[in-house]
């Protein structure tokens, strides 16, 4: 950041007074400008013993496998962002939103919060975000071709919970390489 959203002057890195770690702070106004992490809602689309997955048709990791995410936008609950970006990525209907788990990545400060939800049908399709839908069994999955690494250890996970049917929700860190964030 290098300007203030409220002013339009500069900002500086500073501690302010009564914080505990730099903030950027206008050199004008004083306004404090927190940066909190962002959302990733999505979801994990099921069809009998399939799951529904999408080649990216945009940066990053454009031609690269992932699970139905995005950013959760302002004024939406964070089932409706799971559902508008499975809409958006893959032109699906989705059944009831079970919440599964939520990985935290604070390297690059973002939080994933990914459901469970059986698709209504089997009509989906592409969009402008992706290059190919697909239903995948588990031996079927492209692991050598994900996108990101959050994505694949939650699909881990998955298969291993539908080994007993059971899908406790979970919380885990995923520890990532901040220069190379995207690592897979």
């Amino acid at each position: 950041m290098k300007f203030c959203a409220d002013c339009g002057q500069e900002v500086a890195q500073q501690i302010p007074d009564g914080d505990d770690r730099p903030r950027f702070v206008c050199q004008s106004c004083e306004k404090i400008h927190y940066v909190n992490p962002k959302l990733v809602v999505g979801c994990i689309p099921t069809w009998e013993d399939k799951i529904l997955m999408v080649k990216r048709a945009i940066e990053p990791r454009y031609g690269l496998w992932t699970l139905p995410a995005g950013y959760l936008e302002g004024g939406e609950s964070v089932a409706d962002g799971a559902r508008r970006e499975t809409r958006e990525e893959a032109k699906a209907r989705l059944g009831e939103l079970t919440p599964y788990a939520m990985y935290n990545l604070p390297e690059i400060s973002q939080l994933y919060l990914i459901f469970r939800a059986p698709l209504l049908d089997t009509d989906f399709g592409t969009s402008s975000e992706s290059l190919e839908t697909r239903l995948f069994l588990e031996e079927e999955i492209p692991w050598d071709q994900m996108a990101f690494k959050v994505i694949k250890e939650c699909l881990k996970h998955f298969f291993n919970d539908r080994k007993s049917e059971t899908y406790p929700f979970f919380i885990e860190d995923i520890k990532l390489d901040r220069r190379l964030y995207l690592d897979r």
